[in-house]
C-alpha cells in the first residue's frame, strides 16, 4: 500500500508540474482549428458550429459552453477506442460505463451529460438527427428506464471530431436535447489509406476465470481511405472497423449453497446409469414412488460422507415426504470435492461480456453546380454479444438436475443491427442557404438465448431459444433556410421544418422461450398439474434468464412528429451578441408543445467574455416508453421474481390508474465567463447551469401481488407474474452544477505541450410531491412508484464530482501523454444491512469511494508511414469500493453493478499500430 501511494504520488507530482502552473480540460481538445493571420499572436483559433445557424465562431465566443474533441488525432495516443469510453474519460460532464449482468445493455452502454439521463441527450452525426437504440433500458444501471443513443455502433475512426454542446438545446434542435446535443463529425480525408491495428487486454490479479491474471483480450482493426470526386471538391471517405472483445471475469467465488443431499445421491445414481427424474413428473403424483424410494435408500450407501448417523435416517425414511425432510440438508463443500469442482466452476460472468462488432461507414459529398452539392452518409454496424445471467444451482429449482445435474450458466446472446442513410442537397440561392435532407435510421436487438432451457419441458427441453427482438426506426425530412444580412454588426436568421416517422416493434419469441408446460408436456392453463423437482417445487417456463418475448407482448406501432423553428442571432456591436430561437413541435401521439431559448455573449474586453442563456424544452415519451412490454426474471431485494413491463394502455395499468404517458418539460438557465490570455496561451472557461424538469418519465419499481386490488392480483395470476412495473411521469427534478474548463499550451524549441483540465460539479435531486396513481397513493405504493432505488439511480449513482487532467508532450517523432481523471464517490442502488444488525434500514446502501485513475501512453512514429503506440489505462489497477457482503450475492458482486464511475475491469495494458499510405 505504501509503494501505490509512493507510486501515485510521483505521477501526481509529475502531472502537476508537467502543467506548469497552468491547467486545462483533459479532453483532448485540439480541434479542428482554422489559421488565422494575426499580427499579436500566431495562435491558431478554435472554432465551432453546433449551437448557432450562424456558422463557425471561435469557441470562447459562443454564447453557450461547447466542447471540442478532435478524436482524429488522438485516436493514436488514447487507450479508449469507442466514442463512449473516449468521453468518458476525457469529459468530466459525460458519464459511460460497461454494464454487468443486465442483459442488452451489456453490450450498449447507457451514456448520461451533466447527470442527466441517457434518453435526454441529443445525437448528431454530421448535424443531422440519430436515431435511437431499440433496446429500452429495465434493468438495474443508471439510466433504467431509458432509451438512448447507441454510440457503440458508430466507430470512432470514421470521425473527425465530437462537439458536444453542454446546454439546453430543445427550441433549436428538438425532442431530447434537454442536457445538451452531440455532434459527430465525419471524417472528410482524401488521398491515402489510414489504419490501425489495436491489441490491449486487462493485466490484473482480479482476474478469475481460471486462465491467470490477464483476461478482456481487445483485438481491433480500423481502416480509412478517402479519394476526391470530381474537380471541385467532391470526395467520398470510407471507414471499416472490426473489433474481437473476450469477456472479463470479475466474480469471487460463488459461496452460497450449491449441492444438498438429493443432489448427491442423484449423482451416484447417475454414475451407475440411473436418472431419478426419469422416474417422476410431478413428485406428488408419481406411480414409480416406491422405486424412487428404493433407488434414494441405494444409492445413498455410495454418499461416503454421510454420516452413520445421517445414513440410518434416510434408510428409515420409507415416504417421499419424509425423504424431502432429510435430502435438502447442505453438502456443497463435500460434493464439490467428490466431482472434483471448485466454487469458481459456480461463478457467474460478472465483467464485460464477450462482442464481435463490424461496422462501416461512409460520407461522400459532390458538387453538381459552383452553388449546390449533394452529399450523403451512413453506416451498417452488426454487433453480436454474448452475456451471462444468474448461475443455475444444482439444489435450486429453476435448474432440472436431469439434464443439468450440475447445473448451468445461461447465456444471452444479442444481434445487434444498425442502419442508417442520410442523403440531401444544400446550396445557395439569391443568398440564402438552403439545405433539403431525409435521415433515415434503424436498430434492432435479436436474442438468442444458449446454454439454458425451459425447465416445465424436463427432458424435451431445447438448450438454445430464440428469445424474439427489438426493432426502432426512424426517417426524419429537414428543410432549413438561413441568411446573413449586413445589420448592425451583422445579423443572420435562419428558419426550417421537420417531418419524422417513427416504428417500434416487438417480435415474439419461439413458443418454447415463453410458454410454461404441464406434465404431458402441454401448454399449461392454469389447472392442470405441474411438473415439479423432487422437493415438489414446480419447475418454470420459459427459457431460463431471459424469457422469450410473448405473442401478447406483439407490437408494431407507429408515431409521426412534424415541427417549425425559427432561429436569429444579432451582432449589435462587436461587444454584444444575441440569439433567440423558438420551436413548435406536434406528436400524433401526445399533442404539441412550444419551447424558446434566449442566449447572449457580451464581450468586456477584447480577451473577456460573460456569456448566458436561458431556455424552455421537452423530451417526448419514446415510442418504446409507450409500447414496451416483457415479463422477464428480475433479481430483486435478493430473489428472483416474474416482474411484467406493462404499457400504460394494457389492462393490469388501467387497474391501478397508471396515467398515459407525455412529455417531459424543462426550464433551463446557464451563466458564465471565458478568459483567454494570449500571452502564455491560456484559456479559461466556467459555466453554471440549473435544469428543472418535470414529469420526468421512470420505470417504477415492482408492485409486488399482495399490495394491489384484488381485482388487480386475479390479472397478474392469469399472466403468471409475481409484480408490475410501468413507465409514468412520476417526478418533478432539479439538477444545478458548474463546469470549469482551463487549457493551456506550450512552444519550446522542439516541444510541443498541451496542458489540459476541467472539473464538472453536479447534483440532480427529486423535488415536489410523487405523481402517483390515485389508486396508489398510500405511502408504502408511493415507495414502489418511486422508490429509494430509482432515488439512488437518479440522484446518488453517477459521480457529482468528476475531473480531468492531462498533458501531451510532442518532441519530434514522439508522443507522450499522461491523464489523471477524479472519479467522486457513488452510491450503490441496493438496499442493504449495512451495519451487520440484522436490521435492514429503508436508507441503507453501499457507499463506493472517490478514486483517481491515471493513463499512460507513448506513440512514436519510425517512418512518415508507421508508427506504434503502447499504453496503459489504469495503470495502477484502481477498482471501485469493495461491496459490503450483503451486496455481493454470495460474492459474485464484489463491485457494484448498479453506478458508474469507471467500470471493474481494472488495468488495461495495449499496443498499437497505425499506418497510413
Amino acid at each position: 500500500m505504501l509503494n501505490y501511494m509512493k507510486n501515485k504520488k510521483i505521477i501526481l507530482s509529475a502531472s502537476v508540474l508537467f502543467f506548469l502552473g497552468a491547467f486545462s480540460y483533459g479532453q483532448e481538445r485540439d480541434s479542428i482549428k482554422i489559421k488565422k493571420d494575426s499580427v499579436k499572436t500566431n495562435n491558431v483559433e478554435e472554432v465551432v458550429i453546433l449551437g448557432s445557424r450562424a456558422g463557425a465562431r471561435s469557441k470562447t465566443d459562443s454564447p453557450v459552453p461547447v466542447d471540442v474533441f478532435n478524436v482524429k488525432e488522438s485516436s493514436i495516443i488514447l487507450p479508449q477506442t469507442n466514442i463512449g469510453q473516449i468521453l468518458n474519460a476525457v469529459a468530466p460532464s459525460f458519464t459511460s460505463t460497461i454494464q454487468t449482468n443486465s442483459d442488452g445493455t451489456d453490450h450498449l452502454d447507457p451514456a448520461q451529460l451533466r447527470g442527466l439521463g441517457p434518453d435526454q441527450v441529443l445525437v448528431l452525426v454530421n448535424g443531422k438527427r440519430r436515431h435511437t437504440s431499440a433496446l429500452v433500458n429495465v434493468n438495474g444501471t443508471p439510466g433504467r428506464g431509458t432509451v438512448g443513443t447507441d454510440l457503440n455502433a458508430i466507430p470512432s475512426f470514421a470521425l473527425n471530431r465530437i462537439e458536444v454542446l453542454r446546454d439546453g438545446a430543445a427550441a433549436q434542435y428538438g425532442s431530447d436535447a434537454i442536457a445538451g446535443v452531440m455532434n459527430l463529425e465525419l471524417k472528410r480525408d482524401t488521398g491515402k489509406l489510414a489504419g490501425q491495428i489495436s491489441y490491449g487486454g486487462n493485466l490484473t490479479p482480479a482476474a478469475n476465470d481460471h486462465t491467470g491474471n490477464f483476461d478482456g483480450q481487445n483485438i481491433q482493426l480500423d481502416l480509412n481511405y478517402g479519394n476526391k470526386i470530381g474537380t471541385k471538391g467532391g470526395f467520398f471517405n470510407i471507414t471499416w472497423s472490426s473489433q474481437f472483445r473476450n469477456p472479463t471475469s470479475r466474480a469471487g467465488s460463488e459461496s452460497g449453497t450449491i449441492y444438498n443431499a438429493y443432489n448427491a445421491i442423484e449423482q451416484r445414481a447417475l454414475n451407475d446409469g440411473v436418472n431419478l427424474s426419469s422416474l417422476f413428473n410431478n413428485i406428488n403424483n408419481t406411480p414409480n414412488s416406491q422405486q424412487l424410494i428404493n433407488y434414494i435408500h441405494q444409492y445413498a450407501q455410495g454418499v461416503n460422507y454421510f454420516t452413520s448417523t445421517f445414513q440410518n435416517q434416510i434408510q428409515g425414511a420409507n415416504t417421499i415426504g419424509a425423504l424431502q425432510g432429510l435430502l435438502g440438508a447442505d453438502f456443497t463443500d463435500q460434493e464439490l470435492a467428490y466431482r472434483g469442482q471448485t466454487r469458481k466452476d459456480f461463478n457467474m460472468q460478472v465483467g464485460q461480456s464477450k462482442l464481435n462488432n463490424h461496422q462501416l461507414f461512409i460520407n461522400a459529398e459532390v458538387p453538381v453546380s459552383d452553388n449546390w452539392k449533394v452529399y450523403t452518409f451512413g453506416g451498417y454496424s452488426l454487433r453480436h454479444g454474448t452475456s451471462g445471467g444468474f448461475y443455475r444451482k444444482p439444489n435450486q429449482s429453476r435448474t432440472f438436475t436431469g439434464l443439468y445435474p450440475n447445473g448451468y450458466l445461461p447465456q444471452i446472446g444479442t444481434d445487434i443491427q444498425d442502419i442508417s442513410l442520410a442523403a440531401g442537397v444544400k446550396g445557395k440561392w439569391d443568398g440564402w442557404n438552403i439545405d433539403l435532407s431525409n435521415t433515415f435510421g434503424q436498430n434492432s436487438f435479436n436474442y438468442t438465448i444458449k446454454n439454458t432451457g425451459n425447465t416445465s419441458l424436463r427432458f424435451a427441453s431445447p438448450g438454445e431459444f430464440d428469445a424474439g427482438g427489438l426493432r426502432f426506426t426512424q426517417n426524419t425530412i429537414n428543410l432549413d433556410f438561413s441568411k446573413k444580412y449586413d445589420v448592425w454588426e451583422g445579423l443572420n436568421v435562419a428558419f426550417g421544418g421537420e417531418h419524422r416517422f417513427e416504428n417500434f416493434k416487438m417480435t415474439p419469441g419461439e413458443e418454447a422461450s415463453y410458454t410454461t408446460y404441464d406434465v404431458f408436456g402441454n401448454v399449461w392453463n392454469g389447472n392442470s398439474q405441474r411438473p415439479t423437482d423432487f422437493f415438489g417445487a414446480t419447475l418454470p417456463g420459459g427459457s431460463q434468464v431471459f424469457g422469450g418475448f410473448r405473442p401478447e407482448n406483439a407490437v408494431n406501432k407507429n408515431r409521426q412528429s412534424v415541427a417549425a423553428y425559427a432561429d436569429v442571432e444579432f451582432n449589435f456591436t462587436h461587444w454584444l451578441l444575441v440569439d433567440a430561437a423558438a420551436r413548435y413541435e406536434n406528436y400524433s401521439d401526445f399533442g404539441s408543445t412550444f419551447n424558446y431559448k434566449l442566449a447572449s455573449r457580451v464581450k468586456v474586453a477584447p480577451d473577456f467574455n460573460i456569456r448566458f442563456a436561458g431556455s424552455t424544452g421537452f423530451r417526448a415519451p419514446s415510442i418504446h416508453q409507450i409500447y414496451y412490454n416483457v415479463t422477464s426474471t428480475l433479481f430483486t431485494n435478493n430473489q428472483l421474481l416474474e416482474v411484467g413491463t406493462f404499457s400504460n394502455d394494457s389492462q393490469v395499468a388501467g387497474l391501478l390508474g397508471i396515467p398515459k404517458l407525455k412529455q417531459e418539460t424543462s426550464k433551463s438557465a446557464s451563466v458564465g465567463f471565458t478568459y483567454k490570455i494570449p500571452s502564455v496561451n491560456l484559456t479559461f472557461t466556467a459555466d453554471g447551469y440549473f435544469t428543472k424538469i418535470d414529469n420526468r418519465i421512470i420505470l417504477t419499481d415492482q408492485f409486488l401481488k399482495a399490495n394491489v386490488p384484488g381485482d388487480a392480483q386475479l390479472v397478474y395470476d392469469q399472466l403468471g407474474v409475481n409484480g408490475a412495473q410501468f413507465f409514468t411521469n412520476a417526478i418533478d427534478t432539479e439538477t444545478k452544477g458548474l463546469d470549469v474548463v482551463i487549457s493551456h499550451n506550450a512552444r519550446f524549441s522542439g516541444l510541443k505541450l498541451d496542458n489540459n483540465f476541467a472539473i464538472n460539479l453536479n447534483q440532480t435531486k427529486q423535488v415536489g410531491d410523487i405523481h402517483s396513481s390515485g389508486l396508489l397513493q398510500s405511502p408504502q405504493l408511493e415507495k414502489v412508484y418511486f422508490s429509494e432505488k430509482s432515488r439512488v439511480y437518479l440522484e446518488e449513482a453517477v459521480p457529482r464530482v468528476k475531473a480531468s487532467l492531462s498533458h501531451t508532450l510532442t518532441w519530434k517523432n514522439a508522443n507522450f501523454y499522461l491523464r489523471n481523471t477524479y472519479f467522486g464517490k457513488v452510491t450503490g442502488a441496493d438496499i442493504i444491512d449495512v451495519n451487520g444488525d440484522g436490521i435492514i434500514d429503508f436508507n441503507e446502501h453501499q457507499k463506493i469511494g472517490d478514486k483517481i485513475i491515471t493513463d499512460i501512453s507513448v506513440a512514436y512514429q519510425f517512418t512518415k508511414n508507421v508508427g506504434l503506440t503502447l499504453g496503459v489505462n489504469n495503470l495502477f489497477d484502481i477498482y471501485p469500493t469493495r461491496n459490503l457482503p450483503a451486496s455481493t450475492n454470495n460474492d459474485q458482486f464484489i463491485y457494484s453493478r448498479s453506478t458508474s464511475q469507471f467500470g471493474q475491469n481494472g488495468r488495461y495494458v495495449f499496443t498499437r499500430l497505425n499506418f497510413n499510405f
